[in-house]
């Protein structure tokens, strides 16, 4: 069996129903892009379950290109506008973003929305123990992982010209309706556990606020690491970001630790145990400790099932980004079922 870095790694050619006018896309970069001059050539990224991302290769550079998918789509989905403001704005933050292009909102040109950026080259790591690698070098990239996570929730989203990037204050009230609302549109099977979610999560809600930008979908394959060094060179699918509670990305972020670290002796890897590493975290942002860490695990894990809803609902209409959808469709019952059995111990 292939492993996930080598069934995501890398491109592929560019699936039928995610084909559109290479020529005519040319034909707008020529008049749009400073410096770029065909002919081009497109291939598709293998990995990313939501908007199609391609390879764009012209006159010995590299562009990244990320559209809306084709189809029938759900409200407030696939927003590429959203990606291309705010990787925009964090540009020159310290935050390592990729330097973005233009964005295209001409159905027009390929058929949907899309922005470009600049391809970043470096490594992607789709497994979370980063097989191959030395104790030393996973303990490092674990650690930049925290720093920029720390660096992204200290940005000040007003200076950045994010102000109206999302509604401050009530983040998870607004963000469990959000999911509620997209599980309810491609909703398939009951799950007695989501059932239950629905109804506690809203009632729950742990008092205090705070807002920052979140990524919404913080996770090692997300990210570019220098070719060699153990740096984050750029965070990307900024799809899900807003303006929210920092505790919502962080807790998201550490829930590979109860997914992908089953039975996984992490000492020997060099990856830090959990406490660990929300302790540097809270080190980073001048945080004593975090209360109600059990709260956001059910969220995330609630919040996950809603996403793997909305993909399962690509997989039923034909429309699913990846090839591999259907595994991440099927964890709906599973997330959901983990995040009610934490509910219950906690």
């Amino acid at each position: 069996m292939a492993s996930r870095q080598e069934k995501f790694s890398g491109t592929t050619e560019v699936a039928e129903r995610h084909r559109f006018d290479v020529t005519a896309l040319e034909r707008y970069l020529t008049q749009t892009v400073e410096g770029f001059a065909g002919p081009l050539t497109v291939r598709a990224f293998k990995g990313g379950q939501s908007n199609p991302t391609y390879l764009l290769e012209a006159a010995g550079r590299r562009y990244v290109l990320r559209r809306k998918p084709p189809g029938k789509l759900l409200p407030s989905a696939h927003a590429v506008d959203r990606e291309h403001r705010v990787m925009t704005a964090l540009h020159g933050t310290g935050v390592p973003v990729p330097r973005t292009r233009l964005l295209c909102t001409d159905d027009g040109v390929i058929g949907t929305w899309f922005y470009i950026m600049d391809h970043v080259e470096g490594r992607i790591f789709w497994e979370p123990t980063l097989p191959g690698l030395e104790p030393a070098e996973r303990r490092a990239i674990y650690d930049a992982m925290n720093d920029v996570l720390a660096r992204l929730h200290f940005v000040d989203y007003r200076a950045a010209g994010l102000e109206g990037f999302g509604k401050p204050g009530n983040y998870f009230a607004r963000q469990i309706h959000r999911w509620t609302q997209q599980y309810r549109l491609s909703e398939g099977e009951r799950i007695e556990a989501m059932e239950r979610l629905i109804e506690w999560l809203p009632a729950n809600i742990p008092a205090g606020d705070e807002t920052s930008i979140v990524h919404g979908d913080y996770k090692l394959d997300n990210m570019i690491f220098h070719p060699t060094e153990p740096r984050v060179i750029a965070i990307l699918d900024w799809e899900l970001s807003t303006l929210g509670h920092p505790m919502g990305d962080l807790s998201y972020h550490c829930m590979q630790w109860r997914t992908a670290f089953q039975d996984v002796d992490l000492a020997s890897l060099g990856i830090p145990a959990l406490d660990d590493y929300v302790a540097a975290y809270c080190r980073r942002t001048g945080r004593q400790r975090i209360e109600n860490w059990s709260f956001y695990l059910a969220y995330n894990l609630f919040r996950g099932a809603g996403i793997a809803q909305g993909i399962a609902g690509r997989v039923r209409d034909g429309t699913a980004a990846s090839a591999w959808a259907s595994e991440v469709a099927a964890s709906v019952r599973p997330s959901a079922e983990a995040a009610w059995a934490i509910v219950q111990q906690s």
